[in-house]
């Protein structure tokens, strides 16, 4: 379990009855009917597939086309690095024929997997196998907390790879290949879904490489150390104000740090995000006479986001414009 989530997660002995029981699919799909895109009626001859949060939901939804029913734990507007799931999320867990989560993020899903077994149920981490990229406890924890417990080089995964489209290429075969496992007889059809996605991927990549390969500066500041993956991708530097956990708030030394840099560096443009109080890029904005901006770190869709039909290939389209708007001011 993932060391930066300050919950903890236990299952009591009547949530064990309830999931002893749980087996109506009907009750579970009611639950998600808000949280997730409508989904035709559950069907014998369909998989029942339970993402977490909505990167996840999405890379599901293209590839298992029409063969299962996906849906998401985490409700919309909801921030998943503090969600923790109830006795029906669980059933939910329980019953399903794939469960997909990225890692990391979901610091509940291991013990949830774990006490709510079923022997049939193929399981996807997408971020399994990546290379991924460390954060340290200081940006988590603070360092004025990290130093107290006497640790200096601790150091926790970054999990956002979900926002560098190469890396989401990699999470969508890992997706792709756990449908297959459950349902091999539809095998040709996940593939040509998994491919048809991978080659948008594959165009957004394209997008943000030509749209950020010239721009004036390499920097930008971000409320949340969500774009590292992305930063690095092309060639960027991601200067964020707190860390992994959206909630964090950095301390006063941190702050007074991005103040300064952000005047040396004229920087013109605060980044923050949606599904998050912006007060902290607000306040640095205001310090240096900068504007803000929305950069989408894509861990749910808000209303605004689907009352204009966005997906995950039309936020990061914005977030790149958001980008070359503020790296050639």
């Amino acid at each position: 379990m993932n060391i930066w989530f300050k919950k903890s997660f236990v299952l009591s002995a009547g949530l064990a009855l309830i999931l002893s029981g749980c087996g109506a699919k009907s009750d579970n799909t009611a639950t998600n009917a808000s949280q997730t895109e409508p989904n035709t009626a559950q069907t014998a001859d369909k998989l029942n597939v339970v993402t977490t949060f909505y990167p996840m939901y999405e890379f599901t939804k293209q590839v298992a086309g029409d063969h299962a029913n996906v849906t998401a734990l985490i409700p919309a507007g909801a921030e998943p690095h503090d969600w923790e799931p109830s006795a029906k999320d669980m059933a939910q867990v329980k019953d399903a024929d794939v469960f997909v989560y990225n890692g990391i993020v979901e610091g509940w899903a291991e013990q949830a997997l774990s006490s709510a077994s079923n022997d049939k149920r193929v399981v996807v981490e997408a971020s399994k196998g990546l290379n991924l990229m460390e954060g340290t406890a200081e940006e988590e924890e603070g360092e004025e907390a990290h130093a107290e417990k006497g640790h200096d080089h601790d150091h926790v995964m970054d999990p956002h790879v979900w926002l560098d489209p190469v890396l989401a290429q990699k999470e969508v075969e890992s997706i792709e290949a756990g449908l297959v496992a459950a349902d091999p007889a539809n095998k040709a059809d996940y593939e040509k879904n998994a491919d048809a996605y991978i080659a948008k991927l594959k165009e957004l990549d394209t997008e943000f490489k030509a749209g950020l390969k010239n721009v004036k500066r390499k920097d930008f500041i971000t409320q949340h150390a969500a774009f590292s993956y992305l930063a690095k991708q092309y060639g960027l530097t991601q200067v964020p104000i707190a860390g992994l956990s959206p909630e964090q708030e950095p301390t006063p030394d941190k702050l007074a740090g991005i103040i300064k840099f952000a005047k040396e560096n004229n920087v013109k443009t605060i980044f923050f995000e949606t599904l998050v109080d912006p007060k902290v890029a607000e306040t640095v904005a205001t310090e240096i006479g900068a504007r803000t901006d929305v950069l989408n770190p894509l861990e749910g869709l808000t209303d605004e986001d689907k009352q204009k039909n966005l997906d995950y290939l039309g936020v990061m389209k914005n977030n790149m414009e958001a980008l070359k708007k503020a790296l050639n001011e």
